[in-house]
């Protein structure tokens, strides 16, 4: 029997965490969600797709209807993605950076634009030890068309680095459909996140 779910009117992470509580419990091998906005769709399907669920999505009346199977009726946990560790003796920390802010400091909102374009440039100095970008707030500005570091962004991506945007943050900036680069999120994940990152910087 299929389970079903409505998670309408609610904002992430609401909606992750009320799949997550019915899966977890009652570990159906069937499950529709109901939810009414972009950003919850694609983390609800992510966070079941790590429950190895195949997910459709079924869009009606601008409400998105997401049909899940599980591939084997088993559950499998879900985990955001762990440092890789390296060679030797001692293990290098992997960073997590947390963009709370599409400027740097404050005091002139030019000169806080002009900061953050450069610091994001020159994150690559880190190398491997950079492990996720996430972006929050008016942070997820720079995710979006004409983040004027969008290239630098999408080229951290190709190199393995994580990238995520807060989709609560896309959706009060009505700038969910805009999104260039990375993975829409939630808290739970930028949680997990933090808390499995060897360190945390914030920037904004």
């Amino acid at each position: 029997m299929t389970k079903k779910l409505d998670a309408r009117g609610l904002t992430c992470p609401a909606p992750v965490l009320m799949v997550k509580d019915l899966v977890e419990k009652e570990k159906p091998i069937e499950l529709t969600v109901i939810i009414d906005n972009a950003a919850s769709s694609e983390n609800v399907t992510r966070f079941l797709t790590t429950r190895n669920y195949l997910v459709t999505e079924d869009r009606q009346n601008g409400e998105f209807y997401l049909l899940a199977h599980h591939k084997d009726g088993g559950e499998q946990p879900a985990h955001a993605p762990v440092p890789e560790l390296t060679s030797g003796t001692s293990v290098r920390p992997k960073i997590l950076v947390l963009v709370t802010s599409s400027q740097l400091g404050r005091g002139d909102d030019l000169l806080g634009d002009k900061l953050m374009v450069n610091c994001l440039k020159t994150l690559k100095e880190m190398g491997n030890d950079l492990w996720q970008l996430i972006f929050v707030n008016s942070g997820v500005k720079l995710t979006i068309d004409s983040s004027p570091v969008l290239a630098e962004l999408l080229e951290y991506e190709k190199n393995g680095v994580i990238i995520l945007a807060c989709g609560t943050c896309l959706e009060h900036f009505q700038l969910t459909a805009f999104k260039k680069v990375g993975a829409t999120t939630n808290m739970l994940d930028i949680v997990t996140a933090m808390q499995l990152a060897g360190k945390v910087l914030t920037i904004g």
